[in-house]
């Protein structure tokens, strides 16, 4: 993990409990079953509000974590999922170095979270994947990753709060699907609040809720 020192230096530390893992909301444990294993890639599909959940977990043990390469991300948004913003890094555009930039970030934090400006070559997931070991950090992918470990894709949602003709956007309810490769190779699949009437991460019923707009 990065912790700021003196001036703008920083001090690499590892801390977060748990050898092999990083945890994940309660929300995500039956799609990852134990959490984000270190030194692997988590592809989730498009950017949205379940890229941000896949690092929640972590960021609430202590983790610090960086985005990226999405410029329109801001700390409030980052905080309203469950990151903590005093442990979270920002690289809102990283330019074409993004390999270089991310390469740079796994050797400090335990999970970045990357949008990247395309399909990344062959060469550059080898060679992010071979900083993955050696620093047993995890690389969440809002896109596509040949060879990620685990995949989690939005295949349906609904929102919810608007009734014909009037009502306010209250929540979202999304069947995610996780598979991956090895152990993760089972689809599994969760309806999920993202976000729910609260704001937050939380499993959804099968049974989509009406909510009233009582406002």
């Amino acid at each position: 993990m990065w912790r700021p020192a003196q001036g703008n230096d920083y001090i690499a530390s590892h801390d977060v409990p748990g050898s092999g893992v990083l945890p994940v909301l309660p929300a995500l444990g039956e799609l990852l079953p134990g959490g984000l294993a270190r030194g692997s890639v988590v592809a989730a599909g498009r950017w949205g509000l379940l890229c941000l959940a896949l690092a929640a977990g972590a960021s609430v043990a202590g983790a610090w974590c960086a985005v990226a390469g999405v410029p329109q991300l801001g700390v409030s948004a980052a905080a309203g999922v469950g990151l903590d913003p005093a442990r979270l890094l920002l690289v809102p555009d990283p330019g074409t170095a993004w390999p270089q930039v991310v390469a740079s970030l796994l050797d400090g934090c335990e999970l970045v979270l990357l949008r990247p400006p395309g399909r990344a070559p062959a060469a550059v997931r080898r060679r992010l994947e071979a900083v993955l070991r050696r620093c047993g950090g995890v690389l969440v992918v809002a896109g596509d990753w040949d060879g990620a470990q685990a995949r989690l894709l939005v295949t349906r949602q609904e929102w919810a709060g608007i009734e014909p003709g009037h009502g306010r956007l209250r929540a979202r309810r999304v069947l995610v699907v996780a598979d991956g490769r090895g152990a993760a190779a089972r689809p599994r699949t969760r309806w999920l609040w993202l976000p729910g009437p609260d704001g937050s991460v939380g499993p959804a019923d099968q049974t989509v809720m009406e909510m009233r707009d009582t406002g």
